[in-house]
């Protein structure tokens, strides 16, 4: 079918004759001749330079720690005469944020109801992340819409995520926290009121499963017990180990384990490797802190059967993350405490409440070492090879805790008298967000606590974020070089 123009002009305004006569069939098709018609465009805008996201989210978390050691300097907010000062306010402070649980004054005990209110503010906004949750009071008292910049950000606070998904996911996590929270402080209220008023159940029980969901390790127990007190409790320990280990793998674990039903060969790679390492980890530390410390009178070798499997499932749960313990860990033998150090500087999954290096990160390292073994120049990992630059990246944060973490453990031997066993294990709890110490933390100078507040800072942030933005971006280049070989061993 042909389609015939009437109407239209030739660039001299004469009209534009057909080359063929009309025939029975033909479909005529008029259209006006369109006039011409000048449009304006406006110059450019000047192109706004944009903060760091790395930057601003520390900003961020530090605006938020500032903040909270304010708030903890007020005289109302311990319980002893007058503030407690800006040292102390600032280390509680910053371990509340970071979700890290180490503390020189014992939250029981040293704070009134309104400090411990500050406190478990802080560690809900830490856990869920600063600008998470900043995000969420915009989107549900203003109504205000996110840019792709703030989208971005986001995805960075939550270890990834595409701009567009960003928002529903945040809302999603929200829920899943407050629903998992409320639900083992129902678990945990029951069993408290049977020691506790109910005013004093209440709290305690919403104190410590905000506390345990978010891996902080805070505790109202006192004299710096943990849940020592707890350790033949079945409930307690339990409750609070579940939720920790919940916390520790994170929303996008949690919700693809069960939108794939559980099938395993369903799940993403990032799903498996976290589920996989996790239950790992909890196997070999059950059967380690059990070959460990059953002979230590001290720790589990005065207590039956029960309470020993009880507690050892309890302690291969909460190193890698919480801080939480119901064994006294200034007594336990040296190489529990290396074991420790080194879950507590993996720590849990990447975009979760929990600390260290992460275990994509440690599982990617894993992964590469088997190819280098095996002569392979892919990383393959559950049958998809793993891009070059996300072990690079691996690597940088990998060698880049290592290096701040004996940094800061050097640092402090030149203003502490405790063996480095001691000064070691606690900046590793520090640098990896745990809480769990042998004991110094209260023992420690002004000049130390500062130490350990610049590494927990660090350890929450990541060294990435911190590169990233001390860095900015990278250009890319337009050359490559000649390769060379050098010997390696």
């Amino acid at each position: 079918m042909i389609e015939r123009l009437q109407g239209v002009s030739a660039p001299d305004n004469r009209p534009i004759r057909p080359q063929y006569s009309h025939r029975p069939g033909d479909r005529v098709v008029r259209r006006a001749v369109l006039e011409t018609e000048t449009v304006s465009l406006r110059p450019p805008r000047p192109h706004k330079r944009s903060i760091n996201p790395a930057l601003a989210l520390i900003l961020g978390f530090a605006g938020l720690i500032l903040l909270g050691t304010i708030i903890l300097m007020l005289p109302f907010a311990s319980t002893q005469d007058g503030s407690v000062g800006f040292t102390a306010a600032l280390f509680t402070s910053t371990s509340a944020v970071c979700v890290t649980g180490l503390v020189v004054i014992d939250t029981g005990t040293g704070w009134t109801g309104f400090g411990q209110a500050v406190i478990l503010v802080l560690i809900q906004l830490g856990g869920f992340g600063f600008m998470t949750s900043a995000t969420l009071l915009l989107l549900f008292l203003l109504g205000h819409r996110t840019s792709l910049q703030q989208r971005l950000l986001l995805g960075q606070t939550m270890g990834g995520g595409l701009p567009g998904q960003v928002i529903k996911i945040i809302k999603r996590i929200a829920i899943f926290t407050l629903a998992l929270e409320a639900i083992g402080a129902t678990i945990l209220f029951p069993r408290m009121l049977r020691e506790m008023e109910v005013g004093e159940a209440l709290w305690w029980s919403i104190f410590h499963s905000v506390s345990a969901f978010n891996n902080a390790g805070f505790d109202l127990v006192g004299d710096f017990q943990s849940l020592i007190p707890y350790q033949h409790d079945v409930l307690i320990i339990s409750t609070i180990g579940t939720l920790a280990v919940i916390g520790a793998v994170g929303y996008t674990v949690v919700a693809d384990t069960v939108g794939t039903r559980g099938i395993w060969r369903r799940m993403s790679v990032d799903t498996r490797l976290v589920l996989s390492a996790s239950a790992a980890f909890l196997v070999i530390g059950f059967v380690f802190i059990l070959v460990t410390e059953v002979p230590n009178p001290n720790t589990l070798g005065d207590r039956g059967w029960g309470s020993r499997v009880l507690d050892g499932v309890f302690y291969s749960m909460t190193p890698r993350t919480a801080g939480f313990t119901a064994i006294p860990m200034d007594e336990v033998n040296d190489e529990t405490a290396f074991f420790t150090m080194a879950t507590m500087f993996i720590g849990g999954g990447s975009g979760s409440t929990a600390g260290g290096i992460k275990i994509q990160t440690f599982m990617l390292l894993f992964f590469a070492i088997l190819a280098a073994a095996r002569n392979r120049e892919q990383v393959v990992a559950f049958g998809r090879e793993m891009p070059i630059s996300l072990v690079f990246r691996a690597l940088t944060v990998a060698l880049v805790s290592i290096a701040l973490l004996f940094t800061s453990a050097i640092a402090l031997t030149f203003f502490e008298p405790f063996s480095f066993l001691q000064i070691l294990f606690e900046t590793t709890s520090a640098y990896g967000t745990v809480g769990l110490s042998l004991g110094i933390t209260p023992e420690l100078s002004e000049v130390s606590r500062m130490i350990v507040t610049v590494t927990m800072f660090i350890g929450r942030l990541g060294p990435l974020a911190l590169v990233l933005a001390l860095a900015g971006s990278a250009t890319p280049r337009a050359t490559r070089y000649a390769q060379e070989s050098v010997k390696i061993g």
